[in-house]
Formats: C-alpha cells, structure tokens, sequence
C-alpha cells in the first residue's frame, strides 16, 4: 500500500476534469508519462455514475441503462496532473465469443503494457456475493503484479450494517488466497458517499510518486 510522507492540508480538489481521447490499443493512448488510475469491473456496476460522482461532472462520462456500452480505453485528464481511465467492462452476457476476446485482449494489454498505470481500481456491486469472474480477475492482477483495490459501487442500496457484513464476507473470500487485503473503498454515487477516500488515495499516491 502507497504511504505518503508528505503532510498535506485539506483534500484533493477537482477543479478540471476533461475527455481526453478513446483508444482501441494501449499503442494509442496518450504519450506523456503522467499517472493514470483505471477503473474497471463487471458490466452495470455503476463505473459512470462513480467517474462522474468523483470528478463533479455529471456528464463526463456517458451513462446508460443498457449495460457494456463502454469499448474504447477512455482517457480523462484531471487537474492536468493525471488521467483517469474508463476501462470495459467484463462478463456481459449479450457479447459473441468473438467481441469478448478482442475486448479482453484490449484490456489486458492496456494493464499489463501501460507504464503509466499505477492503480487499477475494481469496481464491485456490494449487493452481491463475492462473484467468480471478480475474484479470478483480481488473482490475474495479484498474479501480473499490478497494484490494485477494490472500490465497493451502490453503497445506498443496502443499511450500512448490511454493507459492513458484505465487505467482510469479501474480505473472508479474499483470505482464502491473499495473505494481505488490498485497500478497499465504500461508496455511493447516488450519496456521494467514499468521494473522499478515493481521491485521497490517488493524492498520496500521486505525492509519493512524485519525489
């Protein structure tokens, strides 16, 4: 986990957040050096409604009822210092056998090629249990040595004793192969809820990085 020895007043502000360009390949993203966060998860767990939650731009990235509507790697600039990246979804049903590879191959190749990339947030529906195609694509990450966490999405739907036993029986899944929890976040688009902690995240890590 990132640890930030610089004292910091106050937090991460979002005062510019704009669409930067949308890649097909990771040999297409943008070409300078500054760190990108992804974000990625199982198709309608509420990736845009949080991007648009966490960068005050309820527009910024488009939202629908119809889930995998996202095929491109979407790069968004952010105070001009970083770029949050909009990453497909997985395991949406409705896709040929043929779409699925080539959008898992994008995605794999933006992960595990993408210098840039110092955090790979997975999103995940604190309504359900700990789901198989979850697990096995955070051992891929664990497995690649990528950095990541586990961001908690529709916080609001359940009572908050309800979300504290769902990340528990998360966190006993998670025990089963991993020696050590990876930094988790609970959140709420709709509430605003975990705004904070996710930003703040990204500005330890981003001072850390930085020296």
């Amino acid at each position: 986990m990132y640890l930030c020895r610089q004292k910091r007043i106050g937090r991460m502000e979002i005062k510019q957040a704009a669409f930067t360009l949308s890649a097909p390949m990771v040999s297409m993203c943008p070409k300078d050096t500054k760190p990108e966060y992804a974000f990625i998860g199982r198709s309608n767990v509420g990736k845009s409604s949080l991007i648009n939650m966490l960068t005050n731009n309820k527009k910024l990235a488009k939202t629908s009822s119809t889930p995998g509507k996202t095929l491109l790697i979407n790069h968004f600039i952010i105070n001009k210092e970083w770029y949050l990246v909009d990453l497909p979804g997985y395991g949406y049903a409705k896709r040929s056998k043929k779409e699925v590879d080539k959008l898992d191959q994008m995605i794999r190749g933006y992960i595990l090629q993408r210098e840039q990339l110092v955090n790979v947030f997975v999103l995940v529906d604190i309504r359900l249990e700990p789901q198989k195609i979850d697990l096995e694509f955070m051992e891929w990450l664990g497995v690649s040595g990528i950095p990541f966490s586990i961001v908690f999405t529709k916080a609001d739907k359940l009572t908050p004793n309800k979300c504290r036993q769902a990340m528990e029986a998360y966190k006993q899944s998670l025990s089963e192969t991993w020696e050590e929890m990876p930094p988790m976040f609970l959140t709420s688009a709709e509430e605003r809820e975990g705004r904070a902690e996710v930003l703040d995240y990204i500005e330890r890590i981003n001072n850390e990085i930085s020296k």
